[in-house]
Parts: C-alpha cells; structure tokens; sequence
C-alpha cells in the first residue's frame, strides 16, 4: 500500500509512532558444516561480487535466537551477484537524475488509505502530520522504556534520503554513507533501473556468513564487545548513550570496515537492508518439513501476531542502532519486518544479480 508509511522493524510501525504523536490509542540443533558448491568463480559487474552456491542451516542457534527464528531449516542456494556494499548517496543520486523518481518519504500520506489500516473510529490526524516527512532517531538524555519508541523515533516533516535527520541537513560527506529513509518500493524501482533485484531472505543470510562454518556473525563468532570495529552498531547503552567505540554515532561510510569472506561489507551494522520476502512469524515452523528448500521465495501471505492486518516484509542486518540489548540485528540469523511503505532513518539496501536467467 502507498503512500502511508508505517513498519515494525522489530520494534514498531511508523503508524503507530504518528498515532503517539497525535495522542491516538493503539494496540500498542546441532552445528553443521556449510556446503559449498565447487565451481569456478564467475567474474561479477562492475561493484558486486560473485556469491557461490551452496546449502546450509538457515536460522537462529544461540540463546539470543528469536521464535521467528526457528526451527533451523536446511536451504539451498544458487549462485548469484550481490553488491559489494549498500547502495549509496552517489548511486540513489544517479538514479533520481535519470528518472525523475520521487521517494515514498518525500510524498503526502494518504488518510484514506492510511485509515483502513488503524482501529474503526480512529480521529485524522492534522494535516500538518500527513505531510511528506519520515521517522529520524533522536538520542534520549537517560534510560527509557524500550517498548515505547516514540521516546527516540520523531516523526520529521521534510525527512528523506536528501535530508536525513530533516530541514536542514544534507548530504554533504555523506555521500559514501548508504542512502536511508528508502521504503521498499523505491529499493525495487532503483533495482529495476539498475538491471538487479532485491535479495531473497535466503540469499542474504548466505551471503552474510560469507563462507563460514555457521558463523553467530559475519565475521565470525567473535563477541561484539571485542567487535567494534568489524561493523557499525551501537557501543554503550541504547538508546541514550553511544561511545562511538566503532567511530560512527550515525552511518558511516560505505567499506569503512573489513568485508566478510565473500567481498560483502557491512552485512553487519549500518543500516537494515531490505529483502523480497514477505514475513511470517511461522515461516519456518511452517516450511517443508524436514526436506531441504531450494531457492526458497518466502511465504505467499505475511503475518506478524504484533499487527495482524500489515502486510510486512522480511530486512536484515541491523544498523548502526543495534546492540546486544536492543534487537542484535548483526547477526547473520536474525529477522526483522517492516512495513513495505516503511522509510527509516537506518533503512537502506542492496541489490543482487541472477548468474541464471532471472527469476521472479
């Protein structure tokens, strides 16, 4: 749906935090090896890198494994192109000039098609709150309750990928960070013009572990306390205070830290890249038994039990808001969902390219 922005990035929807702001009532194993195909590599385009294939347990495996998570299911995968990196100011740039697109985040809200999604009776907001704008991350001055996000999510008026943290700011040194406040459907228009796709949730958790035997993380299973500087996340107590142990308080520059096994850099951190899939809870409680998944798309319908009636999609990686007490979206494992109209202030992604004609 469009142009209403909400999501629940494993935290909550945009609707939701716009409602606060108008004072409106809502509801609130065993490892196994990876396997790898044996196969020459191909040389990539211009700015990807070649991804083998390969099968390999797909999901949680430590204590901080998530429902979604789980059960782990074996998945195989074919070889394909992923960027290098998350797209970036430079490149969202080329692709505005050339097309004229106009983002989600930089168009009005539409009431009438945002009321269909909130509880029957819901008051319109004013005006003023469903002009074009976005959700920006303010620090809060001490400890909050992390299940009330309207204590650091602010619904910005003029916030959009030109002006990350609204009226005011611009792109200036920013223009190797990853291009955020993207929803999904400007990242399937960037990747139709550029000739490549989003990823499948599938793809991206293999191409994360980057050729590791079943790795926590990109870089492997070393903790994030000794990992600051293998990726932007948050160091310190979210979200209040941030020592800026890995350098960065917001994005950082595209291949400012080390790229996992396969040439991909920060499948860790930065910020949450979105993929094809649509999200289920049970997705994999529900999927195939105990038989292997080949290529696996996602489910056919979404369903998340936290907003039952939103249609969600699956991002992946975290971002430089993450840490271990508050969602650890760095590791290769974790899901997270979000709204297809959805534009945050740590929401990017990337594209891949099928090696094999491409699939839908």
């Amino acid at each position: 749906m469009k142009p209403f922005r909400k999501a629940l990035v494993g935290i909550g929807s945009v609707r939701t935090l716009i409602a606060l702001v108008v004072s409106i009532c809502i509801s609130g194993c065993g490892e196994q090896k990876t396997e790898i195909a044996a196969a020459a590599e191909v040389p990539a385009p211009a700015g990807m890198v070649y991804v083998p294939s390969g099968s390999f347990l797909m999901g949680g495996k430590t204590e901080q494994a998530q429902q979604d998570e789980l059960p782990r299911r074996k998945v195989g995968v074919s070889a394909f192109f992923m960027d290098a990196t998350e797209v970036t100011n430079w490149e969202f740039e080329a692709f505005v000039e050339a097309t004229g697109y106009v983002t989600i985040a930089e168009r009005p809200l539409d009431w009438e098609v945002m009321k269909q999604e909130l509880p029957e009776g819901t008051p319109k907001p004013p005006d003023s709150i469903l002009q074009p704008g976005s959700l920006v991350f303010r620090q809060t001055d001490g400890p909050v309750d992390l299940r009330d996000l309207s204590q650091w999510w602010e619904w910005t008026l003029g916030a959009n990928w030109r002006q990350p943290d609204g009226p005011g700011s611009n792109l200036e040194g920013r223009m190797d960070h990853p291009v955020v406040h993207i929803a999904l459907e400007d990242a399937k228009a960037y990747a139709r013009w550029a000739g490549k796709r989003l990823p499948t949730e599938a793809e991206w958790e293999w191409a994360a572990m980057g050729g590791l035997e079943d790795p926590v993380y990109p870089w492997g299973n070393t903790p994030t306390s000794d990992a600051a500087q293998k990726a932007n996340f948050w160091q310190g107590i979210f979200p209040f205070r941030n020592d800026e142990t890995d350098g960065y308080v917001g994005t950082a520059p595209v291949k400012t830290y080390p790229p996992n096994g396969y040439g991909l850099y920060d499948m860790a951190g930065n910020v949450w890249e979105w993929c094809q899939d649509k999200y289920r809870a049970d997705a994999y409680e529900t999927s195939q038994g105990g038989s292997e998944a080949f290529d696996p798309k996602g489910p056919e319908e979404s369903y998340d039990p936290a907003e039952p009636l939103a249609e969600k999609y699956v991002v992946r990686g975290g971002s430089f808001l993450c840490s271990d007490s508050y969602c650890s979206g760095y590791r290769v494992a974790r899901r997270m969902r979000t709204t297809p109209d959805s534009a945050f202030g740590h929401t990017g992604f990337r594209c891949v390219k099928d090696i094999s004609p491409e699939r839908d």
